[in-house]
């Protein structure tokens, strides 16, 4: 069967135009941003990682799957399309304007003799490309395993084959839906708008794409039995939920799906037609229209009007803190990474504001909370740390080199002090907000001074071996083994904050061990910044990731012998 889907995959692809295979190569590798890499970086690599923790991931939905869907499958198929939707709906904000012609493409290709019909075919099944590899990859396990157990709910034998189509028909179609959504959206933008205000927006709406999609799976209702679909309170939930309507789809199409239900299915239907068109005539009008925009117009320039301002330190930590925020604020790449791991922040601050939304106020401080405060805190600093390993542009990193007028340490002082702001304040501002409803003051009081020490513990860690400005410096993917790192750091830093919010717990209870906890903490993050400070006064500023060398044995030993001359003198008669 391999041998055979190998086959026919070849045979379509020795019929297409060479131009096509080329651009599509090189518009799928471009998902990741070429100029931010090394030069030693292996893309194919990176994706295949990526797709590794993906299929990781499905096996723990197929463990779900197994556990629930006879007791509960609505709510389960709920949830796996609600999950489905959120992956994608996360790559497509990821990739959001790799289908739309930049400056580059037109540059370079424009003078070339390829027509805009034959980019926008690469581009346009780049994009589903990696939209596909992330669906089969996420459904790897679930995608069987639920319709052989759903196909036993169906007395006849073909069951099994009938859940098996609805359900990758409606996983395409939810994906389908949401891509063609945005691009239809974008479309309009980029036709309507200047391009220089097309630009502007474009970034602020792919953060608001990003905090929508999660505040959307993790603040829907879940209605998991057929009375809580029919109920009339719920009928505005089911009007306006995209997860429900492909629910009602994928039910109609296995023969499940009550009589009373049918409009639910119908406006999938409806709605997927349209943003289908609506994508195709965006897209056309695009290329055949804002072609010329594109190439003649500027994509962002300094504003002239407004107020300009930027936080003021003193020399060397003033210039990296406002190249970091500029960065971070002008670069669509950042913004992205930056915003995965914010998403991340967002759904764990939104669980906690959903309990406090519906909790009677005040109540006592909870180990949940803490718990959830100390996992926000820890990935803050883990996403501006990461963040911080892309750089901004290499062709500028000379400017940077060539201009290193002060100690290395002084480097590293400037990166602590940025890190600080960008991770561990606003944090501490967010878990304020959210620990308004908790009382008594003074434990909570108690808890945000240990918090901000653990902020504190957390950027020493990140800044052993941080020899480098951020920004500057390539990035190698594909060096490290995702699926282990991701993984493995999954279950011990769940298994870490789990503990340390429980101990803080204790400790809130007792003076004596408060006191204790906190000298702990403040003892850990006074030696281990005392060990960075003394490795920042050898260290040396690097601009390039690279493989590191190793040697390999070729497993030859050295055997004595007799000189050539005895041997033949040996073998002479």
């Amino acid at each position: 069967m391999r041998k055979l889907i190998l086959l026919v995959l070849d045979s379509i692809a020795a019929r297409l135009p060479v131009q096509f295979k080329v651009l599509h190569k090189q518009f799928l590798l471009r998902v990741v941003d070429l100029e931010a890499l090394s030069i030693e970086a292996d893309i194919p690599r990176f994706l295949g990682q990526f797709a590794g923790v993906l299929i990781m991931l499905s096996f723990v939905h197929a463990f779900a799957v197994y556990v629930q869907i006879m007791e509960y499958p609505i709510r389960l198929e709920h949830y796996l399309i609600s999950t489905m939707m959120l992956v994608a709906g996360l790559i497509i904000v990821v990739s959001w304007d790799s289908t739309f012609p930049d400056r580059r493409d037109i540059t370079v290709l424009a003078p070339l003799p390829v027509r805009p019909i034959m980019i926008l075919s690469a581009k346009l099944c780049a994009s589903i490309s990696l939209l596909g590899i992330a669906i089969l990859a996420l459904n790897t396990a679930p995608g069987l395993l639920a319709p052989l157990l759903l196909g036993q709910l169906h007395a006849s034998m073909f069951g099994f084959f009938q859940v098996l189509a609805a359900y990758w028909i409606m996983m395409i179609a939810a994906t389908l839906f949401l891509y063609g959504a945005v691009l239809s959206f974008q479309g309009l933008m980029a036709l309507v708008l200047p391009r220089r205000l097309f630009m502007q927006l474009s970034a602020f709406l792919q953060l608001c794409a990003f905090g929508i999609f999660i505040a959307v799976y993790f603040l829907e209702p879940a209605l998991g039995t057929v009375p809580e679909l029919l109920a009339p309170q719920n009928r505005h939930v089911l009007s306006i939920s995209p997860q429900f309507w492909f629910l009602a789809m994928f039910n109609q199409i296995n023969g499940s799906l009550p009589h009373e239900l049918h409009w639910v299915a119908q406006r999938a239907w409806i709605a997927l037609g349209m943003v289908i068109a609506g994508a195709s005539i965006s897209l056309l009008l695009s290329y055949l229209r804002t072609m010329k925009k594109t190439i003649e117009a500027p994509d962002l320039l300094p504003g002239t009007r407004g107020v300009h301002w930027t936080p003021h330190f003193r020399g060397l930590r003033s210039a990296i803190a406002v190249f970091s925020f500029r960065s971070l604020t002008r670069s669509r790449q950042h913004r992205v990474v930056f915003a995965f791991f914010l998403a991340i922040v967002a759904a764990i601050g939104i669980t906690c504001l959903r309990r406090e939304i519906y909790a009677p106020a005040p109540e006592p401080l909870p180990s949940d909370f803490l718990i959830s405060s100390l996992m926000m805190m820890s990935i803050s600093v883990l996403g501006v740390r990461a963040v911080f390993a892309l750089p901004i542009s290499l062709n500028a990193n000379w400017i940077l080199r060539t201009t290193q007028l002060q100690p290395t340490r002084r480097y590293m002082a400037a990166t602590r002090a940025t890190l600080l702001l960008f991770s561990v304040l606003p944090m501490m501002i967010v878990a304020i907000l959210l620990s308004l409803n908790y009382r008594p003051w003074l434990r909570v009081g108690a808890h945000l001074a240990l918090l901000a020490l653990f902020g504190l513990l957390f950027v020493e860690l990140a800044m052993i071996k941080l020899d480098k400005i951020p920004f500057t410096c390539s990035y190698l993917p594909g060096k490290a083994n995702v699926q282990v790192i991701f993984w493995g750091a999954s279950f011990v830093w769940i298994i870490l904050a789990v503990l340390a919010g429980t101990s803080e717990q204790r400790a809130l209870e007792s003076p004596t061990r408060y006191v204790a906890m906190f000298g702990i903490l403040l003892g850990a993050a006074i030696v281990l910044g005392i060990f960075n400070r003394l490795l920042a006064r050898t260290a040396v500023l690097y601009f390039e990731e690279s493989q590191p060398e190793i040697l390999t044995r070729l497993g030859l030993s050295f055997v004595p012998q007799a000189p050539i001359a005895e041997t033949f003198k040996s073998a002479a008669p």
